[in-house]
């Protein structure tokens, strides 16, 4: 055999990406289960009298969200500042600085601030909750949910997909409010436009699908995130390291799925 794949490297290949592809499809399906027996113990948890605790959703809800208020608003505000400097130095040559409102308007809430948080959330987030799981199932805490009875995905995937579906968007929110006050704020210094002038010709740009477009976006974001964390962890295997590796995966695949989900995103809505 070992000859065989020697003189084969064809072979070698397309064994090589049968199994990847295998891997991929039993990961892929893993994910869908776990999805849906997340979304199985939302719904119909109550008139099962196993409820999805509040505590937990709250508490992942601090973990995840609101933690992170000062580096989502900090970071969007940065980009904001970015994109007007940006914008400004381009339209300088069209004699059209002015415009640059309408730019940073329909840039910030379309792209930059659901990409932004849901990076951020991914890196901040989706890490811990791949770590935190990993650690339980190496330490056997989760066979030991289950001895007594107790879901693991009802007690610690449920909450997790139920505070991503309300933190990312909001956070979202605050990014859209923030990356467009530092538009403003630069506008003002650079172009003489007060505050109050800038968010009037902002709002005049602005229409409800904009908004809606940057939601629906991070809607999927915060999804990506929950199932990519979580099955991580869920799938860690060989200790410490085991965790280590899961957690690495967990981050840049968040980030992976978040831009190639943009991208189809960003080509499908503004058809």
């Amino acid at each position: 055999m070992t000859s065989r794949r020697k003189e084969n490297p064809l072979l070698v290949f397309v064994e090589d990406v049968g199994r990847a592809t295998v891997r991929g499809i039993a990961e892929l399906g893993y994910v869908a289960g776990l999805l849906g027996e997340s979304l199985y113990w939302l719904v119909l948890g109550p008139r099962r009298r196993q409820p999805v605790r509040l505590a937990a959703v709250f508490g992942e809800m601090m973990n995840i969200g609101i933690q992170a208020i000062p580096i989502v608003a900090v970071l969007n505000l940065a980009i904001g500042i970015m994109l007007a400097i940006q914008g400004i130095a381009t339209l300088k040559l069209f004699g059209a600085e002015s415009q640059v409102v309408v730019g940073i308007a329909l840039s910030v809430t379309r792209e930059f601030s659901p990409l932004l948080v849901s990076i951020l959330v991914a890196g901040r987030s989706g890490s811990a909750i791949t770590a935190r799981i990993g650690t339980m199932l190496e330490s056997q805490e989760i066979d030991a949910l289950r001895v007594i009875g107790i879901s693991p995905v009802r007690y610690l995937a449920a909450p997790v997909l139920l505070a991503m579906l309300i933190i990312v968007p909001t956070l979202t929110i605050l990014g859209d409010f923030m990356g467009m006050l530092g538009g403003a704020i630069y506008s003002g210094v650079e172009l003489n436009i007060s505050l109050w002038a800038y968010a009037n010709r902002s709002i005049e740009v602005l229409a409800v699908d904009d908004i809606r477009q940057g939601l629906v976006k991070s809607t999927v974001f915060a999804v990506i995130i929950a199932m990519v964390g979580l099955s991580n962890g869920f799938q860690v295997r060989g200790g410490a390291a085991g965790v280590g590796r899961a957690t690495t995966r967990s981050v840049v695949m968040s980030i992976s799925y978040i831009v190639l989900a943009d991208m189809l995103f960003t080509y499908f809505l503004n058809r």
